[in-house]
């Protein structure tokens, strides 16, 4: 069963670990990287690191593998003490490409190994929310080339990101590895409740994308409201938030003060107050951003 350490007292969650189902450890919050170009992504890693983050989070589809392994590589921590993830692209659904992929994904990083590399989707962005194809075979076939990799000691953890329920078992009823991971879109206002307990069920550990909503729910009148209550902002309760569920947030900024505050949240929501925020009403407008699939967006 997963279950978390803690190393430290200062800052203490970025001390804290979570123990997954093979052994390896993950930090208990990482940043996220999506939407920054190379630059903006090493700038970003710099400050995490400096404010006591240990990992980072990417994808080939981000366009910034690059940036981050400079980032990780001038960051002054030793290899060993990071843990560093990327995503396979989602239109990849076949084993060569997959393999060839992850050798990219070295490369471009500047790394012998990476710590986490999940498939990014079920299924090719252009179908999301559009097509009932969730690409089974396609997705064994990642699989595979995902597990060759961890046994070449290419990869640490393997896993996925935006899959269902039907998505996870198709993997777990036919390959030898089950995944470790599960990356979803997860924030007050949208919690996946049922697809949550069936990944925690099966020692599978969420890993919550968007924690904070890409800022959008920030606006939101009760979580301004519960944050005032414990004098903390309304992104430290919905990292906090996230925490309380089991999940590891991956709050995404490249602005030093908001990195570092975001990992200040030494405070716990009592157990009314996560009611208030499980029952929050669905978020309908992500803004300019609700073009996006994984918002709900058609491309």
């Amino acid at each position: 069963m997963i279950g978390s350490t803690k190393k430290g007292t200062a800052l203490s969650i970025l001390n804290e670990t979570y123990t997954l189902a093979n052994g390896a450890q993950v930090p208990r919050l990482g940043l996220g990287t999506w939407l920054m170009d190379d630059a903006e992504a090493k700038g970003a890693v710099a400050a995490a690191v400096a404010a006591g983050y240990r990992m980072v989070d990417t994808a080939q589809a981000y366009g910034n593998e690059a940036g981050v392994g400079e980032g990780v590589r001038a960051c002054g921590v030793p290899r060993d003490q990071l843990f560093v993830g990327t995503k396979v692209a989602a239109e990849l659904k076949d084993h060569d490409s997959v393999a060839a992929s992850i050798d990219e994904s070295l490369a471009k990083l500047g790394l012998d190994y990476v710590d986490q590399m999940i498939i990014h989707s079920p299924q090719p962005w252009a179908e999301v929310n559009q097509s009932d194809d969730r690409h089974e075979e396609g997705n064994l076939a990642a699989w595979g080339a995902l597990e060759e990799a961890q046994a070449a000691g290419k990869v640490r953890v393997i896993g996925v990101s935006n899959f269902n329920e039907h998505d996870l078992a198709n993997i777990m009823d036919h390959a030898s590895v089950k995944p470790q991971v599960n990356q979803v879109l997860a924030h007050i206002s949208n919690t996946p409740a049922e697809l949550i307990d069936f990944c925690q069920a099966h020692d599978i550990l969420v890993e919550a994308y968007s924690p904070i909503a890409h800022g959008m729910v920030l606006a939101n009148p009760l979580v301004a409201e519960v944050a005032t209550r414990y004098g903390v902002t309304p992104a430290q309760l919905c990292v906090r938030y996230c925490l309380q569920l089991g999940l590891l947030p991956l709050p995404k900024t490249s602005n030093p003060d908001h990195i570092a505050n975001n990992a200040q949240v030494d405070f716990q929501i009592s157990e009314e107050d996560m009611g208030l925020l499980r029952a929050a009403e669905h978020i309908k407008d992500y803004g300019d951003s609700s073009f996006f699939p994984v918002y709900g967006g058609k491309l």
